[in-house]
């Protein structure tokens, strides 16, 4: 029997990017993503929504073993002018569809005393950005969620981690975003945004077996923007 993964936010960008990873590593993938495109359309800051959603998956693929948490949501804003809705919706979309899609996932990894959950949070996490402090906090408490997880379900053989790209060349990024402004670019080891195979391709290693001690554990591709 083929692996089972769910994806959320594999309609385009990253998610996009490591749903076609582990397909080429034989996975099932369910695609989450609010796009109409989408195989399953879901809004992940939607708990019961995202249970219904896993529950489909399940009816129709099977038992899942990997769940990679990549919906993402990005705005900048000054702080002073960060609207309650605003926080909140950042809050939802990034610590709540994390905490959502694990919450649907683990018991059943739990049982089975297997299974693997990445999510994707961002090198402002670790670094903060200018104008960006909700999306950071968001990010940041995706770590927090993530290393706690990991305490809680490692003796039951599921490992929880974190991927903390730097900016990477998405649609999420604007073609007049400073993250793509030449000045900045310089200012980076590799000299380049990120690729979103290339993020992807630490999130295959995570849900690998190779990856069978990582717990806990928050991987950096971020072109050396923090060291």
């Amino acid at each position: 029997m083929s692996r089972v993964a769910v994806v959320t936010g594999a309609a385009s960008g990253i998610g996009a990017a490591i749903a076609e990873a582990l397909g080429h590593d034989g996975y099932q993938v369910a695609a989450l993503d609010r796009n109409e495109s989408s195989p399953y359309v879901v809004d992940v800051s939607d708990p019961a929504a995202v249970g219904v959603a896993m529950e489909r998956v399940v009816r129709d693929l099977g038992p899942v073993d990997a769940v990679v948490s990549a919906a993402g949501h990005y705005e900048a804003v000054p702080v002073a002018d960060i609207t309650t809705e605003q926080l909140h919706r950042m809050l939802r979309v990034h610590l709540g569809g994390l905490r959502n899609v694990a919450r649907a996932a683990l018991p059943s990894m739990i049982e089975r005393r297997s299974g693997s959950v990445v999510a994707l949070t961002s090198e402002l996490a670790v670094g903060g950005g200018d104008g960006e402090a909700h999306y950071a906090a968001a990010k940041g408490a995706i770590i927090g969620l993530v290393r706690s997880l990991a305490v809680e379900v490692a003796g039951h053989g599921v490992r929880v981690n974190a991927v903390a790209p730097g900016p990477t060349d998405t649609p999420l990024l604007a073609p007049d975003s400073p993250w793509r402004a030449p000045d900045y670019l310089a200012t980076l080891p590799a000299r380049r945004l990120a690729r979103p195979q290339e993020v992807a391709e630490v999130v295959r290693y995570l849900v690998s077996d190779e990856a069978s001690f990582c717990t806990g554990e928050v991987f950096s591709p971020n072109s050396g923007a923090v060291i």
